[in-house]
């Protein structure tokens, strides 16, 4: 599925949620390069929407214990997500929080944001058990493996391939597993081509 029938499906998919009141939560799961990203910005600026990135809420090199990476979906900083994110947006209050980047391991400079009709989360491991219940869609975005591999490769460099193979792309498929997370999804959509 290219990025605008899937753009168009989850569009669908909103107009059937939208009686619900406002502000609406959707999580945008799935594989490591299915398009969570580019998904998730091309709804954003149709909609003019929030969007969230679970990349700035991986763990901090302080919080990386053993016994936390040993969990599915421990390696990301959901109860920062739970608390920063979603407790105030379903609450219809403004957010404020810190991102992190992995490259420079620092926290960045608080971002804001107020509620809007629809906020998106997106990323690998928004659709936690600790997050599920927050969201009024959670939709997975997955591919085939070939073409995973070639996503990532033109994305992140072929010396990178073997670091996602051998190490980010077990993890998530080990919290999918641990979760059903593609089984219990409202929508699940197999991309191909991005459509750029």
């Amino acid at each position: 599925m290219r990025l605008e029938s899937a753009a168009d499906c989850v569009l669908q998919k909103m107009a059937e949620i939208e009686k619900q009141p406002y502000p609406l939560i959707m999580a945008i799961d799935g594989r490591c390069a299915a398009g969570k990203t580019t998904l998730a910005a091309a709804l954003g600026k149709a909609l003019k929407c929030n969007v969230f990135h679970m990349d700035d809420f991986f763990l901090r090199p302080e919080q990386r214990t053993r016994q936390r990476l040993l969990r599915p979906g421990g390696n990301v900083d959901y109860e920062r997500v739970r608390e920063e994110i979603l407790l105030p947006l379903a609450d219809g209050k403004s957010v404020e929080y810190r991102p992190y980047d992995c490259r420079s391991r620092r926290m960045m400079k608080p971002v804001s944001a107020r509620p809007k009709a629809w906020n998106i989360v997106e990323g690998a491991y928004s659709c936690h058990p600790e997050l599920w219940d927050f969201y009024h869609l959670r939709i997975f975005l997955t591919l085939n493996a070939q073409e995973q591999r070639l996503r990532i490769q033109e994305r992140n460099g072929v010396q990178r391939v073997r670091e996602f193979s051998e190490l980010w792309i077990p993890l998530e498929e080990a919290y999918f597993e641990a979760f059903q997370i593609e089984k219990r999804v409202e929508l699940r959509l197999e991309m191909e081509s991005l459509g750029e």
